[in-house]
Order: structure tokens, then sequence, then C-alpha cells
């Protein structure tokens, strides 16, 4: 079994009378991509702020590489790699000089020093722009520069809060094709995001928290099985009378339907033929019909019947 590269347990902070996280515990393991989910005030900055110690929380511990983490514990800080979801970088200095400031924060050797900024410019696709202030890039190549500044000293380590917010599709591709890279060269992930797609495309396992607490955990496949509905399907298909969505939502493995006049939604929990049952419902009452599709269960309804929320919110 991997090792633990972060060990957080029964993790408890309040601000007053607010409990933001509430005996929080987490195992993340090594060579992992690993989601950390939760709707607006669910507590996810709370807890990376308590990991990376730039918060103090009132009981719990955390361990990362199997060390204590403390605001003192260099030696573990300087394996991580933070890219934040506000851009962090320095006007006044060009592409390479940002990516030399942060990586020079860790590593003193120039020589050492030059080769990784130049590895780090490469990997985010920045060669032609090394030169560059950052006012003069656009939105996706200013991420890209503050990925590249996170990971310039190849930390075991990498938090990414964020990271594709409000990028045009091409650089959104190149980020998560980066994420697994670094993930593939060895580096252990975790990874916030409001877009489950991206969740699903690229986390090996994942946390849903909410009010400060995990209500759920698992990879995608285990998390989905978690909840009732296992198939929508969707016709297309006018003047459905009452009695035929009754004699529909009758049939087994059928726990509500959807009517809205245009387009007739049957919500599933298990079975294997839902969608002939369906059909022959239909076609025995000989009722014409158009499109007809069906869906399996996505991150994102795991996260509404879970939560009862909407995830793509502000940040919390």
């Amino acid at each position: 079994m991997a090792n633990s590269v972060v060990k957080i347990n029964n993790l408890v902070k309040r601000y007053g009378e607010l409990i933001a996280l509430d005996h929080f515990s987490l195992d993340i393991k090594e060579g992992e991509v690993f989601g950390l989910l939760g709707p607006n005030g669910s507590g996810k900055t709370t807890t990376i702020n308590c990991l990376l110690s730039l918060l103090a929380f009132d009981k719990g511990d955390i361990e990362v590489f199997g060390k204590e983490m403390s605001p003192t514990a260099y030696d573990i800080k300087k394996e991580i790699g933070v890219i934040m979801q506000n851009v962090a970088v320095y006007e006044e200095l060009t592409v390479s000089e940002n990516i030399d400031y942060f990586c020079g924060l860790y590593i003193t050797d120039k020589e050492e020093r030059r080769k990784c900024v130049e590895d780090a410019i490469k990997f985010v696709g920045l060669e032609d722009f090394r030169k560059f202030y950052p006012k003069k890039l656009s939105g996706g190549l200013l991420r890209r520069l503050n990925i590249a500044c996170g990971i310039a000293h190849k930390p075991k380590l990498i938090i990414l809060d964020e990271p594709t917010v409000a990028v045009d599709p091409q650089s959104r591709n190149n980020i998560l094709e980066g994420i697994q890279k670094l993930n593939k060269q060895g580096a252990t992930i975790i990874y916030t995001s409001h877009y489950m797609e991206e969740v699903e495309q690229i986390c090996t396992r994942i946390a849903i928290m909410d009010k400060g607490r995990k209500i759920a955990e698992g990879t995608k496949d285990e998390l989905k099985r978690m909840i009732r509905n296992t198939e929508t399907v969707n016709i297309e298909i006018l003047d459905v009378s009452e009695d035929i969505i009754k004699e529909i939502s009758a049939l087994p493995h059928v726990y509500d339907t959807a009517y809205d006049g245009e387009k007739l939604t049957v919500y599933c929990s298990g079975g294997k033929h839902n969608l002939i049952r369906i059909l022959d419902v239909l076609q025995k009452h000989d009722m014409a019909f158009g499109r007809v599709y069906s869906e399996l269960p996505t991150l994102n309804d795991v996260f509404l019947e879970i939560t009862g929320k909407a995830l793509r919110d502000k940040e919390d």
C-alpha cells in the first residue's frame, strides 16, 4: 500500500461561534490526484490553509510526508507547491524572472535553478513568452505562468486551488494535461474545482465536504454508487397523457418522472433494461416520439444528491 503524503486527523477550526472544520479527517496517498470538493463555505480553503500551516487550528493534527506540519517545518514546505485561484506574480518581472524568483525561494544553486526555470517554462508552454511581462499575457497564459511559479522547484506535493477559473478551453486542456503529466512524474496532487468534468477527468479519488465535515469519499465510480439515481432516460415527446406517465412511473426501478410538455424525463434506480421497458409502454400506446437518450449519473448528480446544493458557486 502506498504511503500517506497528507494525513489530517480530527481537525477542528472555529471562528467564534462558527465551526469551519468539524472533526475533519483526510488521508491522501502517494501518487494520487485527490479531488477536494465542497459548496460555498464548506471549508475547503480553510483546510488548505491549515494544511499549509498558514492558519492555526483548535484541535487535531496534520502530518505531511509522515512528519508533523508546523509553521516552521521548512523541510516539509520546500517539497510543496501551491497554485491558488488568485494569480500571484510580480508585474515588474518578466515570465522568466518571475519563475526564477519563486524557484529561488527553494533552490539557491544558480545552475540548478536555471535548469528548473527552463524546465518549468517548457512544461507550461511559455517558450515564446519568456521575456513578456504579466500584463502582456492573456488570462490563460497568466494561469500557466502561475502554475510554472508553483512547480518550478519540482515539489512532491502540489496543491491546485481552482487553477482553470476563467480560462479558454485550449488553456484549460493544457493545464489539465499538465497536471496529469506532473502526477505521472511522481507528484501527489490535491485539486479543488467547481468544474465537475475536470474532476471526473483527472482525479483518482475524491472527497466531498460540507459544513466542515467530510460527507463522502471514494473513486468517482464508488461515489456514483452511493446515490439513488443510476440512469436518467430522456424522451422528446408531445401530448403524453397522465395515465401513460403513471404507467411508466409504475415500472420496476423507476422512482420519479418529469414532463414539461416536450420532454419526458424518467429517473431510474438500478435495473439493466429501463430504456426498453419505457419504450415498450410508449409503443403499446402507439405514441410517436423523437430523440431518446439515456444518461448515467455524473459527479454533479452525486454532489447535488449528497449535499442538496449546486457546486458551481463562488469559491469559499
